[in-house]
């Protein structure tokens, strides 16, 4: 496995505009590589015959029918508000001309 290396580590965090500290710089070389070393395990794993997913729980839609229904609560909506203009509701200025 390819050591990851400290000049890495550095180069890397200034690509990611990170700033690391002299002394995280080895510990972060050493998460580095142990997470490389991890992926190098899982390519080894054979997957020829799994299909390829998206989530491990399929998700299925739940859908009804839209019922058409009167409703007039927009007027008893505006009423609620403490200042009202006809069919809006009527709020301070805060643009300043």
């Amino acid at each position: 496995m390819t050591r990851i290396s400290s000049d890495d580590v550095r180069k890397v965090s200034k690509l990611a505009r990170l700033e690391i500290s002299e002394e995280h710089v080895e510990t972060y070389a050493n998460q580095l590589e142990e997470i490389l070393e991890y992926i190098a395990q899982l390519e080894k794993i054979d997957t020829k015959n799994i299909p390829p997913t998206t989530r491990a729980v399929e998700v299925v839609n739940v859908l009804r029918e839209d019922i058409v229904d009167k409703s007039n609560v927009r007027d008893k909506i505006l009423d609620l508000a403490p200042n009202r203009e006809g069919q809006f509701y009527r709020v301070p200025k805060i643009l300043a001309e």
